[in-house]
């Protein structure tokens, strides 16, 4: 008669017991979470905004003559203008580094004036790398013949279409780095020089 009893006092403490265990793992695994440090940083808390990792470059040449050479780097390399004017320039490329994924550059060139004599400008570039993949969508479509009745043969076809999975400024460096040794030597040759 006492094991009964025991076994029914265990019966209703067991799911109590339970529930207090998991209570107590949750409550650690919360405060686990609150006091370790995150070990993913915002994007924006990485900006650092340092004066040696810029966008930009002084050329001694007028914002026209520096957009122009931006205008000819960039065609000399492939890409296909999508936007040209005289202080502004912008063009894109197409790569394909595997079979079903498709990776696109667009170039954007700003050309402003530094002081007021008109012979010095600056470039301001970016370059953001847009990464696709092939994603297949089957259709399927039936066919049926009248004078037969009603038989349908199915048909399947596939809509592949490009799916954009990832886009990401290309970050300062040897790219850019690159790019104004070329747009430089397509500046013309001052006055005094040629």
């Amino acid at each position: 008669m006492t094991e009964n009893r025991w076994r029914r006092r265990a019966e209703r403490l067991l799911p109590s017991a339970v529930r207090q265990a998991l209570a107590g793992f949750l409550l650690l695994g919360v405060l686990a979470a609150c006091t370790s440090s995150p070990d993913r940083v915002a994007v924006y808390q990485r900006e650092g905004f340092e004066a040696n990792e810029t966008f930009s470059r002084l050329f001694d040449a007028s914002v026209e003559a520096t957009c122009e050479a931006a205008r000819r780097a960039l065609l000399s390399q492939g890409y296909r203008p999508t936007t040209e004017k005289n202080d502004f320039i912008s063009a894109s490329k197409s790569f394909q580094p595997e079979g079903e994924v498709h990776v696109q550059i667009v170039f954007n060139v700003v050309c402003a004036p530094v002081g007021t004599g008109g012979k010095l400008a600056t470039a301001y570039v970016s370059a953001v790398q847009d990464r696709y993949a092939l994603k297949k969508n089957p259709n399927s479509a039936s066919f049926g013949v009248a004078a037969i009745g009603s038989l349908s043969i199915p048909l399947t076809a596939s809509g592949d279409s490009l799916v954009k999975v990832a886009s990401e400024t290309i970050p300062a460096g040897p790219f850019y780095d690159r790019f104004f040794a070329l747009m430089q030597r397509n500046l013309p040759a001052p006055a005094g020089e040629q």
